[in-house]
């Protein structure tokens, strides 16, 4: 007899729907992961208190009751598998699986069995259902003989059905011999009393545990206040309600916002909460990191001394997010992750990104990555297929970012866009040592670390120039983008387009030598070629020779005179930190576009202290250039011309 059983294809049931999943059971116990990632159920050998088997259609059902109360359905078994199971929890666990039968003749009139937190419903001794009381709120008693009870209103149970059990109403008549009552206590309210107490709810309202006002939610938008009750948290806020079960909660998520006072709390559910037609996997909460908050749970001494003992404290006094998640994560049962080993270029726990036009900040945990605040999307370490490191798809000669592309397993992919490119190393580092698998762009091969990606120095055939590229330079903090502004000597007419041709000469001197201007250049010209378009001035045929003559490139002169700059160029240097404020995000490429726009805008008042300035710095060009091309002779004594010579 083997130790251990695997299922590929049994079905969790319950008020959420059903949610196909790997059920694996051993002699530990019993575990159960959806589908695809999300929730996991794992119960102990020692808390199993009873198994049973009922026949349901096209399958099985096996039903595992715990020590808390809690009552899983397994569903999906075949019949040769009853059998097999039925002998090993017997010889493993010690508990022989009752087998059940279900009513089928459509009656509802029977008797009722309550056992643990658990109704049954009897027909004839058959089960027509059952139902769990710790999803019930409230109870009311309707008239004289009518007792009805209403079940939590959960907004995931929605999720994957259209229709949830909200309310059921029993009769029980005054004939009633199970619950015998008397003239001032009839049979219904001592079955209402008996649901109560077994379920241990009040026919009023279950008052909140603690209460956290007026939060920011970024998903699903707006504020809220965020109640944490025993068995579900409520938000409550001025448009919309949701109440949301324990049982949905999969994991917390604490994750502080680099160089800002905020904090990121995430709640992962499965379901997902619905608002109107649209699905909410995570709820999105960010807090002020720095504030305190002093807290007093409402909670019976009994709860504390058992169920909460060592556990949670009676009062809490500390930042709001720690209470926030410590209260919710013992209230809840799920487990809180944080940022792990991973930090970026500026020691915070994120990198900056954009994904489908929207931006945000890139976490790489230990387990996963999680892109926060819209969309809100975690990919977990075992989903991916491989990672991509490209080149920005603003254009080639812009190195400042690069993109990172995740692939799935399903086929599914990522692309998190304008990264920084001071965060690779730090980035690549991180993915390497998850040992996961990065797509080499110099080739069609892949790379298994850092060593075969870069290559080694004496190689330089294996090295993707990309990656190269943005190794060399991602330790580089200097402002580079003040260079890619310099007009050329003819050029003061203010026009933002007519000094690209400088900025390429420019850009490639101060940073890149022959080697990278070739690289910069040489698509430039397929692509005018393959366009059809005519060729521009610097390639046509009078200026052929002269661009080879080029190539040994002359050093420049350090004692040149600074060329002059236009107008567009000195209302550049003072707008481009304002549009970098307004766009967060925005490609190098982009800023430039974006000025001339305004530029073109402006009236020729507005222009004018910047053209002012222009022909001050216009003369001083001149004045330079003049005693720079026509120097004054000077007497040179004996030492000097030996020097020349």
């Amino acid at each position: 007899m083997t130790d251990s059983h695997s299922f590929n294809s049994i079905s969790l049931s319950g008020r959420g729907g059903t949610n196909p999943g790997l059920l694996k059971i051993n002699s530990g116990g019993i575990q159960w992961k959806k589908q695809g990632g999300g929730k996991a159920v794992e119960v102990d050998r020692s808390d199993i208190v009873s198994v049973s088997w009922t026949k349901v259609t096209k399958s099985n059902r096996l039903g595992v009751k715990t020590k808390d109360g809690l009552y899983y359905k397994f569903v999906g078994f075949r019949d040769q598998d009853v059998p097999s199971l039925s002998s090993f929890f017997q010889s493993s666990y010690g508990k022989t699986p009752e087998e059940k039968q279900l009513s089928i003749s459509g009656r509802n009139w029977g008797e009722v069995d309550l056992h643990g937190n658990t109704l049954t419903f009897l027909v004839g001794s058959k089960q027509a259902f059952e139902v769990s009381l710790a999803d019930v709120s409230q109870t009311q008693i309707q008239g004289k003989d009518d007792v009805t009870l209403e079940f939590h209103v959960d907004d995931t149970a929605g999720a994957n059905e259209k229709d949830s059990l909200m309310e059921i109403c029993f009769h029980i008549p005054s004939s009633n011999t199970q619950f015998v009552g008397d003239e001032n206590r009839p049979p219904s309210h001592v079955f209402n009393d008996t649901i109560v107490a077994m379920a241990d709810v009040s026919s009023g309202v279950e008052d909140a545990v603690v209460t956290f006002d007026s939060i920011a939610i970024l998903t699903p938008r707006g504020r809220y206040s965020v109640e944490l009750h025993l068995s579900f948290l409520r938000l409550q806020g001025q448009a919309n309600d949701f109440k949301i079960q324990y049982s949905s909660v999969v994991r917390l998520f604490l994750l502080p916002k680099s160089n800002q006072p905020h904090t990121f709390v995430v709640i992962s559910l499965d379901p997902p909460i619905r608002k109107g037609q649209t699905m909410y996997p995570h709820i999105v909460m960010q807090f002020e990191t720095d504030t305190v908050v002093e807290s007093e749970l409402s909670i019976s001494d009994d709860l504390m001394n058992t169920k909460f003992k060592d556990k949670l404290e009676r009062s809490y006094k500390g930042l709001i997010h720690e209470v926030f998640t410590t209260v919710l994560r013992w209230l809840s049962g799920a487990k809180i992750t944080k940022p792990g080993k991973f930090r970026s270029s500026q020691d915070g726990f994120a990198v900056k990104s954009s994904l489908k036009a929207e931006d945000g900040v890139l976490y790489p945990l230990e387990k996963g990555f999680f892109f926060l605040p819209k969309p809100p999307t975690l990919i977990l370490h075992d989903e991916i297929d491989y990672v991509e490191f490209e080149r920005h798809a603003a254009g080639g000669a812009n190195m400042h970012y690069f993109d990172l592309l995740i692939r799935l397993k399903t086929d599914h992919e990522h692309l998190f866009r304008n990264i920084q490119r001071n965060e690779y190393h730090n980035l690549y580092t991180f993915i390497s040592s998850k040992g996961l698998k990065i797509m080499n762009l110099g080739g069609a091969g892949t790379t298994d670390g850092v060593a075969a990606v870069l290559g080694d120095d004496d190689d330089d055939d294996a090295v993707d120039p990309h990656l190269e590229r943005i190794k060399n330079q991602a330790a580089d903090e200097s402002d580079e983008e003040d260079e890619d502004f310099v007009m050329g000597e003819d050029d003061d007419g203010g026009s933002p387009t007519d000094d690209s041709g400088e900025d390429d000469s420019d850009a490639s001197e101060g940073g890149g030598g022959e080697k990278e201007k070739s690289i910069k250049k040489e698509p430039k010209k397929e692509a005018s070629s393959s366009k059809g378009l005519p060729p521009k001035r610097k390639a046509s045929a009078a200026d052929e020779g002269s661009s080879k003559r080029k190539k040994p490139k002359k050093k420049k002169d350090p004692n040149a005179p600074k060329r002059a700059m236009s107008g567009f160029m000195y209302f550049s240097q003072m707008e481009r930190d304002n549009i970098k404020k307004e766009h967060p995000g925005i490609a190098f490429g982009e800023v430039g576009k974006v000025l001339g726009d305004k530029w073109r805008q402006m009236s020729a008042e507005e222009k004018e202290p910047y053209e002012a300035k222009a022909q001050v710095d216009k003369q001083r060009y001149k004045d330079e250039i003049s005693d720079y091309k026509n120097p004054q002779p000077v007497n040179l004594d004996s030492g000097n011309e030996s020097d020349s010579n």
